[in-house]
């Protein structure tokens, strides 16, 4: 029996420092330098998901920086489609006055805040829940026919289209994590609900 296969890698590690302390007004500064930066040098790639991206019928990636670098150095071309609905969800710090911490601990804080409604003038979950379902959808399309397609995006936002696929009959073969590189392999018999 054929399968359709999509595998979701988080991209590479990016060049800009993590380690600083930054107010909540900084950490947004901060996030907006993260999101238009690229990779740090000497990236060391996982054997399987290099294997994998080499492989692929369709490369994909997000719009950002890292993103796009990370599917290159991992497939060895440029992606066959960029897709602006694939970035991050929204990080919007609380607003916590002078008080500096890492920008890991800020993440971890605006994310629970996001999620539990405070999107600050950004993207909402709500919002964020439908890109991903919209995505999905997308990147089924591109899978049909028992293609292989890889997808190069982000930790969170990785997570959110786990959710979406397996509601749509995806099946999580192979998962290592939420670092830098990680991956998760989806499959679904070809021709799935037709």
């Amino acid at each position: 029996m054929s399968v359709d296969t999509i595998i979701i890698a988080r991209h590479g590690k990016p060049a800009l420092s993590r380690k600083v302390q930054l107010t909540w007004r900084e950490y947004r500064d901060w996030w907006k330098q993260y999101d238009i930066g690229g990779l740090a040098e000497k990236q060391k790639i996982p054997k399987k998901l290099r294997a994998w991206a080499e492989k692929a019928d369709v490369v994909i990636s997000s719009s950002l920086r890292r993103a796009r670098e990370s599917a290159e150095l991992a497939s060895g071309r440029n992606p066959d489609f960029v897709y602006d609905d694939l970035i991050e969800a929204a990080l919007p710090p609380p607003h916590l006055g002078q008080m500096k911490f890492r920008p890991k601990t800020w993440g971890t804080w605006s994310r629970i805040v996001w999620y539990w409604g405070w999107p600050d003038g950004m993207e909402s979950h709500g919002d964020a829940r439908a890109r991903a379902n919209a995505m999905c959808d997308v990147l089924a399309s591109h899978a049909k026919g028992g293609k292989i397609v890889y997808v190069s995006a982000h930790g969170w936002f990785n997570r959110m289209l786990k959710g979406s696929l397996k509601k749509r009959g995806w099946k999580c073969v192979s998962q290592n994590g939420d670092l830098h590189w990680s991956h998760r392999r989806f499959e679904r018999p070809t021709g799935y609900g037709e």
